[in-house]
């Protein structure tokens, strides 16, 4: 039997195999493809609604002294700011949670005022939590306005031009294109894409090698003529085929999902279908990676549940540029784009943000992606090749 007859014969009786079970089926093939875009675009809602609300609705904010400064307390009212009475304990109730922002006008604030002198306010918040943002730049924005507003008031009335105390005009230009911002909001996409690449095929290539060792299925399978490595390679096509299958259904999900929102961030995002191949080209090596490496794995251990085991190691993995570039962004360059989770991310971002990926960039990717995984495949072909490999735990 020829090596490729070989490989096509264990490939698809694996493919066989597996489309048999249609709680694998549900679970590998469809569950990511549905529940991807439901998780994201409702979230994405969440996150509008909450701006929403917070940003539209009537802030009522604790004042402390109010009394101290009321035509402070008057102009926060036209900007749909409410003065309440001040707490006894401000520091407490943030903490607690119960206030996202106080504001606390200095004893000193109306004899500085009098003075033409800066009168003191303080904002009390908690900056560790996210939902008192919206709030504090309410504030902020208000007090910011207010204290321009009088400063201007007070040159006019002295005959000074407000005019002369800005010695330079900033303007800007924003050169980000519409993709680009909305590939900013997609920033967590990568993580989702590059997981599914890269444990798409898990059960179907654990299953192949380890699993078939503990059923003790695996001895008559190579005890035959055909070489090992054609059935490895069989086994691994099987697996990459299934998570390219997978990625596939995922990113037409997208495509369909972002068709009907017309409202929200993701308004307006349009996966194009030579995006979709761009995307599949740029993950192709991270199946191959990923289904080699749990070969390696599978080949390596005794049964089912300890191949398994890695799961939880192998899942950290993808996320990792996600954390580098949280941590220390930084600028696209060559040396990236050989590198493993982190070339897959910033290519993705650069498909979304429709920008050009050069032919050098491509080469270098596709040589190191296809690289690791024929070295990947070697190790493991090596593995296949001990005796110790038909023998069940």
């Amino acid at each position: 039997m020829s090596t490729l007859k070989t490989l096509w014969t264990v490939a698809a009786k694996e493919l066989a195999e597996i489309f048999r079970d249609r709680k694998i089926i549900i679970n590998g093939l469809l569950l990511s493809p549905l529940l991807f875009p439901i998780l994201i675009l409702g979230m994405g809602a969440l996150a509008e609604n909450r701006a929403k609300t917070q940003l539209e609705s009537e802030l009522k904010l604790p004042v402390i002294g109010a009394d101290i400064a009321p035509n402070l307390v008057a102009f926060l009212a036209t900007q749909n700011i409410t003065a309440e009475a001040a707490p006894e304990n401000p520091d407490a109730l943030i903490l607690a949670q119960e206030k996202d922002v106080i504001l606390r006008i200095a004893p000193d604030f109306a004899d500085d005022w009098r003075a033409s002198r800066a009168a003191t306010v303080e904002i009390l918040h908690d900056s560790s939590r996210q939902d008192s943002q919206i709030p504090v730049r309410r504030v902020e924005r208000a007090l910011q306005a207010y204290g321009r507003q009088a400063g201007a008031i007070r040159l006019i009335a002295r005959g000074v031009d407000p005019s002369l105390g800005t010695a330079v005009s900033v303007t800007y230009r924003d050169l980000a294109t519409p993709e680009a911002k909305r590939g900013m909001i997609l920033a967590f996409l990568p993580y989702l894409l590059i997981l599914s690449a890269f444990l798409g095929g898990a059960y179907l290539v654990m299953d192949a090698t380890a699993g078939e060792r503990e059923r003790q299925s695996l001895e008559p399978l190579l005890a035959t003529p055909a070489g090992r490595g054609a059935i490895m390679s069989g086994k691994i096509a099987a697996a990459c085929a299934f998570g390219m299958i997978g990625l596939l259904l995922t990113l037409l999900s997208f495509k369909l999902s972002f068709a009907f929102v017309d409202s929200g961030p993701f308004k307006g995002v349009d996966v194009s279908m030579v995006a979709v191949a761009k995307l599949l080209l740029v993950l192709l090596p991270m199946v191959l990676i990923g289904t080699t490496l749990l070969t390696l794995i599978s080949a390596s251990v005794k049964t089912l549940k300890e191949a398994q085991s890695y799961m939880a190691f192998l899942m950290l993995l993808p996320i990792l540029p996600t954390i580098i570039l949280m941590v220390n962004p930084v600028k696209n360059a060559l040396w990236m784009f050989a590198t493993p989770f982190l070339s897959q991310n910033q290519l993705i971002l650069m498909v979304l943000r429709a920008e050009t990926i050069t032919g050098l960039q491509w080469a270098t990717y596709i040589g190191a992606g296809f690289g690791l995984g024929a070295l990947l495949w070697l190790i493991a072909a090596r593995l296949y090749h001990r005796e110790q490999l038909a023998i069940s735990a």
